[in-house]
């Protein structure tokens, strides 16, 4: 072979081979050009933000009912595909059903106290948290005919009042209060709940009730709330928890997170209760 020849096939083999090597960097930039469009790619992100669905069923003090009602529908709407099942009652016989077995993923009460019933058999997977509290006041018929005016004078002859039974927080806070201003009164009925104190004053057939703040707010005019001092000698936390045996506790973490979020707060304040 000639020189000349020599050169002209290097020039071809270097030619060659520097198009080789284009067809291949032009070949791995379109693999990684497919990758990263590819659904694999994002998957990290998807999981991180998984899509809550199924039923949450709460079971919360008498005196939540409005607020969680609420805070209930807002959630719903947020997440499509879940629903919020709401048992309102007493703390304590809610607490009870929880420890005897009752299926539920969340329990929200009245008190440390009554919480600390099913804290105390290990039916929740984290230590409860206070999201709000609240403070007693007066119920009286509209208008105040009886010119009620503090503690004192529900101890009138006469007067008939409702309290509720000494065994849920709102009756053990009446009777912290009543202990505190050294009164004693017997009332006309005890009732389970905070609700139904309140129903029997809406009903008229009692004079007056002691209830939550929260609950004479949400009776508008049906009711007349009195402010008494004594009451800020038994102000109520409210614990809110994850059961143990949770049905659904992803959906019913995010639940409770909404409870004590900003926005759960906003709910909470305006209906009367006061931040933890």
């Amino acid at each position: 072979m000639t020189t000349r020849s020599a050169h002209r096939t290097r020039r071809t083999l270097r030619a060659a081979c520097a198009g080789a090597a284009a067809l291949l960097a032009l070949s791995a930039c379109s693999s990684s050009t497919d990758s990263s469009d590819s659904p694999d790619a994002g998957s990290g992100a998807a999981g991180s933000s998984a899509k809550l669905s199924g039923t949450v069923t709460v079971f919360a003090a008498a005196s939540l009912q409005e607020s969680f009602s609420k805070l209930g529908k807002e959630f719903e709407k947020k997440h499509p595909g879940t629903k919020l099942v709401f048992n309102f009652g007493g703390s304590d016989t809610l607490a009870a059903s929880i420890t005897g077995g009752a299926p539920a993923d969340v329990f929200a009460a009245a008190s440390t106290k009554t919480m600390a019933i099913v804290t105390d058999q290990k039916d929740t997977v984290e230590t409860p948290a206070t999201f709000v509290r609240n403070q007693l006041e007066i119920a009286t018929l509209p208008g105040n005919p009886d010119k009620v005016s503090s503690l004192k004078d529900l101890t009138k002859s006469g007067l008939k009042v409702v309290l509720c039974d000494k065994t849920v927080p709102c009756g053990s806070a009446a009777q912290t209060a009543l202990k505190a201003s050294g009164l004693e009164l017997t009332p006309v009925s005890y009732e389970q709940d905070v609700k139904s104190a309140l129903t029997k004053v809406e009903l008229k057939e009692a004079d007056a009730a002691v209830v939550y703040k929260t609950d004479v707010k949400a009776a508008g005019d049906k009711v007349e709330g009195v402010d008494f001092p004594e009451s800020a000698e038994a102000i109520n936390d409210y614990p809110i928890a994850l059961l143990k045996n949770a049905p659904n506790p992803t959906t019913a973490k995010a639940f409770i997170e909404l409870v004590k979020s900003a926005e759960g707060q906003k709910v909470l304040t305006e209906a009367g209760f006061l931040k933890p």
